[in-house]
């Protein structure tokens, strides 16, 4: 062998590490050493390894160009919103706040009579014991059905205003318990309905009364509709009550019910009346409407039209998300508001 070949094997055989002897000092780092090679280099702590994007399931769509609306067509969309709010209050109000409303007020009427009944001031005639006529709606009675669950205080007058409360006594006809006909008429769907159930009344079924002038209890006659015949008419010393009501589907009346009863206790002396069937309002008869409040109305709808020019006014200059959020309960408070007033103009016995 040459000397050149001689150096060259001698420089290869530095260069090579020589094979670690078992259990020699500096073993462990070489094997650890020998893993790292086989590893992928670390990145640096808090940083992720760049995935490739997922390509979508569907090309993106282009964004739709917005919607430049006239001043037409916000005046038209606002009047849609505005009525779509006035439906929508309506029907709470019939179906949903008019039950609810009926209960507090009942419940306000039976206070102030059972007050009357204890300091001996419930009204026996038309007007009170200072001689004022009993405004609409003042509590007269109480009447008990236990047949059909009924127990209602009864005020002064017929009109549909009156009627949102609980029955009423018709300002014509004598009080209960009194010699003579006494009428008391109530709603049979909206306000509770407490009138609903007339027509499954059968002869002979008890009806209470309380008023000033005492306890008195009534036995049913029959019930009658329109072109049948009425009872007997009263005798001198007698008394009679005359339940009316509307009959027909829920909310659509297609007439009015009547139930007689006769007075089985002893009648009380008549209260003074002042007013007779002519001079008796065309508002507190059968199917009759309110409309003493219709100022009531126009206010409220002039009030909406305003409310909803400025609607129209902040959909231009703030945006849609604040003036949906500040006009909205606005607008549905003068919604309940205005169809309170609509509800008035409904039939009575509804």
């Amino acid at each position: 062998m040459s000397l050149h070949g001689a150096e060259q094997m001698a420089g290869t055989e530095a260069a090579e590490p020589a094979e670690p002897v078992e259990g020699a000092e500096g073993t462990e780092p070489l094997r650890r050493a020998r893993e790292r090679r086989g590893r992928a280099p670390r990145l640096p702590r808090g940083s992720r390894a760049s995935r490739p994007p997922r390509p979508p399931s569907r090309p993106p769509r282009e964004p739709a160009p917005p919607i430049e609306l006239s001043t037409r067509d916000r005046h038209v969309r606002g009047a849609i919103a505005v009525c779509a709010v006035l439906l929508l209050a309506f029907t709470l109000n019939l179906f949903l706040f008019s039950p609810l409303q009926h209960i507090a007020q009942q419940q306000i009427q039976h206070n102030t009579f059972r007050a009357q009944l204890a300091e001996g001031t419930a009204p026996v005639a038309e007007g009170t014991f200072d001689d004022v006529l009993l405004r609409d709606g003042e509590p007269v009675a109480i009447i008990e059905i236990p047949q059909i669950g009924v127990s209602e205080v009864v005020g002064e007058g017929t009109s549909a205003s009156v009627l949102m409360s609980g029955p009423g006594h018709r300002r014509d006809t004598m009080l209960p318990g009194q010699q003579g006909v006494s009428v008391v008429m109530g709603r049979a769907s909206a306000y509770g309905g407490p009138f609903g159930n007339l027509q499954e009344l059968e002869p002979g079924a008890q009806i209470r009364v309380i008023t000033g002038q005492g306890d008195h209890v009534y036995e049913v006659l029959g019930v009658r509709y329109a072109g049948d015949p009425a009872p007997p008419a009263v005798k001198s010393g007698e008394g009679r009550l005359i339940l009316q009501s509307a009959r027909g589907l829920p909310y659509a009346p297609s007439g009015v019910v009547w139930v007689d009863a006769e007075l089985v206790t002893e009648p009380q002396a008549m209260g003074a009346r002042l007013t007779n069937s002519l001079t008796l309002p065309e508002s507190h008869r059968p199917l009759a409407t309110d409309t003493s409040t219709v100022w009531a109305l126009v206010f409220g709808l002039q009030v909406l039209v305003v409310v909803e020019l400025a609607f129209v006014w902040s959909l231009r200059r703030i945006g849609p998300r604040h003036t949906w959020t500040v006009f909205v309960p606005v607008m549905f408070f003068l919604s309940l508001v205005i169809t309170d007033q609509v509800v008035r103009l409904l039939p009575n016995l509804l």
